[in-house]
Order: C-alpha cells, then structure tokens, then sequence
C-alpha cells in the first residue's frame, strides 16, 4: 500500500468534532475491553525490569505545534540512552541507520518483553489516554519528537493541522519497513486528506496489520 491510497477528499467530509467524537467513544471502549491485558503487560514489564515505571510519557509534538507527553509501555532497558550512546560510538552502520531513520533495526536497548510489545503494537495502548485528554487521535501522523522537527521542514505546518494519531497511512503501508521521507509524505498529505471514510479505512487497515504483524520490529 503506498501513498496513492489516499484519495482527496471533500472539505465537507473533515469534520473534527465528528472525528474527535468518534476518537473518545472508541477510545473508552478499547480501555474497558482492554484494561486486563493493559495490566498484564504493566505487571510483565515490572517484573523483568527489576524497577522503573511501566509507562512513561515522551515529550511528542501535536496540534498546532503543542508539546505534549506521548504514553507508551517501556520497551526498553533503564539504561537505554547509555546503550545507544555506546552503539553509535562503535558501530559506524547502527550510528547511519539512526541518523537516517531515527530507529534501529537490532536495537540493544529494547528488553525481551519490550520486543514482543514493539512487535504486537501493545507498546501503543497507554496513547489510548491520550486521546481521552485530547492530546491525540485514533488515526493521524505519527507523533514526533523536537529532533524530528527539521526534517519535516516546510511540511510541519502540515503535520500540525491535525492531532497525530495511534496509527495511520505509514503504519498500514509497511510500518518500519518504509523509509523515513516517504514516512513523512504519508504522513503529511494523510493529514490534508482526512476524512470519515480514510479514518474507517485506516482503523480497518489497522486490525489487519496487527493481526499479521506487518512491518513491525
């Protein structure tokens, strides 16, 4: 699936408050569904990392250029800023790799447990709270950090126009497997293009790739 799959759609059919709605609705019933298996991997990530918190908050950009704590499970070890520091210090390919993707294929960082919930996506599920405070949607560009900024250039105006979302176009078109500009224009042109259908589309989309596992590392 590439970018062609997104069609342009009516400005009648963007309807934010229709869309935000139908985030929050959604959202309150995959917590009430999903609560018991939240717990389980908050418990799982607690007993293999000895300490630390089972959830931390990222400083993510979100609409209108807001700053806000992105939510997800830890996937990685305490000392994971030392572990990539060491790998970009030694190893030439891992220090290109991440300065062309900003993630790293084989990363030393990522805990036993951390590798099943990248791989399944349940690293995502805390981003369900926030979408409960406003912070995020359902479906929309993928948040990025401040360092991600820049390369966006002139199309952050664009990726500012809407609240990034738990998965979108990029995640539904090979995830990990696409390479970061690409990542940027599905991003960019799904925000111009949203609407109801793209966002049922997209959630559709969604169910299957995590089914299979599509392009998840």
């Amino acid at each position: 699936m590439t970018v062609s799959y997104i069609s342009p759609a009516p400005p009648s059919l963007s309807r934010p408050g229709l869309l935000q709605t139908a985030d929050v609705i959604l959202a309150l019933i995959l917590l009430v569904l999903l609560s018991p298996l939240m717990l389980a991997v908050a418990a799982l990530i607690a007993l293999e990392s000895g300490g630390g918190t089972p959830i931390y908050g990222h400083r993510r950009y979100g609409k209108d250029g807001r700053t806000f704590l992105c939510y997800k499970f830890r996937s990685m070890a305490l000392d994971a800023d030392a572990r990539l520091a060491r790998l970009v210090a030694h190893d030439p390919a891992a220090r290109a790799e991440w300065a062309r993707d900003h993630k790293l294929r084989h990363d030393p960082r990522v805990t036993r447990i951390g590798r099943f919930i990248r791989r399944t996506s349940l690293d995502e599920l805390p981003q369900l709270f926030n979408i409960l405070r406003g912070e995020m949607s359902l479906v929309g560009p993928r948040p990025i950090v401040a360092a991600e900024v820049r390369r966006y250039g002139r199309h952050f105006v664009d990726y500012c126009s809407v609240r990034p979302g738990m998965t979108g176009i990029w995640q539904i078109s090979g995830r990990n497997d696409i390479g970061y500009r690409r990542r940027v224009a599905m991003d960019c042109l799904m925000a111009r293009r949203m609407s109801p259908r793209l966002y049922a589309e997209v959630l559709i989309g969604t169910a299957r790739c995590v089914v299979t596992r599509q392009g998840a590392y």
